[in-house]
Order: structure tokens, then C-alpha cells, then sequence
């Protein structure tokens, strides 16, 4: 089955309460999976980043603005990430450490963020590098979590959920070749550090 909330619905409240309906999804999964081309995961977000992220949000669909309390509870979603009874499987696409969020030192923070947690023993993250070859076509960002599972893909003006089994097994066949062509550990690592030393000499401006 597939269900789909518009955004303005979702958000009619603001941004705390989804907050605290992912807080309660990622503490029912045991084991999640996460691909995400062009952003970085907001599990793993600072909370500088996710402030301008969560203020886009609110800007362009114009729902309640309650961004300091959104900001504050994706924070307290990662308290899962220090938890042994979880663990994600997370690919960012290469594209994701260079998507200019709030300017250089929002960016040089939220790659040294990834730097430290990289080695947490309850995250197995991988970069896709942007040349990587891929024995699959491009797709849309989507996580799978929560018991039962359910695919969640967030769409410009609704967010979808994917229960079927069979729709769910696509997602997962589609994670595996994803993850074949992704590298990880040191490999990663240098990738990391490659956007890191881009940031730090990227001129200071927002953009936007």
C-alpha cells in the first residue's frame, strides 16, 4: 500500500511535531536504510544546518514557523545514532557534501560532523562518488524504517510511504546496487576531506 500526506497538512502545526513522529519511527528501527543524492541525512545534520534547512522549509510552504524547536527535536532524533540497539545503513551521494547549505562554515562544520561519526559502531556510512558506475538508473532520496518496514520518500509537496512488500523489495534491491557502488571506511573518509579542504577555501557567501 502507498499513502501520501501533502506537506501543508503534515507541517499545519509546524515542524516540531514531525520531528517527534520521526523520533518515535527511527526508535522503532532496528535496522534502517537511508540513500540520499544531494543532502546531507538529517540524522547526521548539525544543528546549523538543519536550521536553514527547516527555514527553507518553512519559507516555501509557508506553514507555521517554529524552526528552533523543529532544529531542536531533529537534534534529539540522534541521540539513536549512540544507541547499540540500532543501526543505518546511510549513502550520501558525493553531490551531498558540495549542496551549498548555508555557506562555508555551515558546510565545513556539517563535513568535520560526518568526519567524527563516520567510526560510530551504530552507522555504516557510505559517499557515492559522483562518477561511480551504478548498475542503477538515477533515483529520488528514500529511507526504510520502522516496524514494519516502510519506504518514506519526500516529494516537493507531500511526503509518501511504500508498505507493499513487493514495492518495498524494489526499494531494497535498489539500495543494494546503490551500496555497490558506494565506498566507505578510509575510502570515504577521503572523500570527506577532499569537500572539507573545498569549503574551506570556498569564498563566504550563502547563496540562495
Amino acid at each position: 500500500m502507498t499513502s501520501s500526506v501533502p506537506w501543508k497538512e503534515r507541517l499545519s502545526a509546524g515542524t516540531e511535531a514531525v520531528q517527534d513522529d520521526v523520533i518515535g519511527w527511527y526508535q522503532d528501527t532496528r535496522e534502517g536504510l537511508a540513500y540520499v543524492p544531494t543532502v546531507v541525512w538529517g540524522t547526521l545534520q548539525t544543528e546549523a544546518y538543519a536550521t536553514v534547512i527547516l527555514r527553507q522549509v518553512v519559507d516555501f510552504l509557508g506553514v507555521p514557523d517554529d524552526v528552533p524547536a523543529g532544529v531542536a527535536k531533529r537534534m534529539r532524533r540522534q541521540e539513536v545514532l549512540h544507541d547499540s540497539d540500532h543501526h543505518y545503513d546511510v549513502i550520501l551521494g558525493e553531490q551531498a557534501l558540495y549542496t551549498n547549505v548555508g555557506g562555508p562554515d555551515v558546510m565545513g562544520a556539517q563535513i568535520d560532523r560526518l568526519l567524527r561519526d563516520i567510526d560510530l559502531p551504530s552507522l555504516s556510512l557510505g559517499i557515492l562518488p559522483a562518477a561511480a558506475p551504478v548498475d542503477m538508473f538515477p533515483v529520488h532520496a528514500f529511507n526504510i524504517y520502522g516496524h514494519p518496514d516502510r519506504a518514506h520518500v519526500e516529494l516537493v509537496s507531500s511526503t509518501v510511504d511504500v508498505t507493499e512488500q513487493g514495492e518495498l523489495d524494489l526499494y531494497r534491491k535498489a539500495f543494494d546496487l546503490l551500496r555497490r557502488g558506494a565506498v566507505y571506511e578510509d575510502a570515504a573518509k577521503e572523500l570527506l576531506r577532499k569537500a572539507r579542504s573545498f569549503w574551506s577555501r570556498a569564498p563566504l557567501r550563502t547563496g540562495g
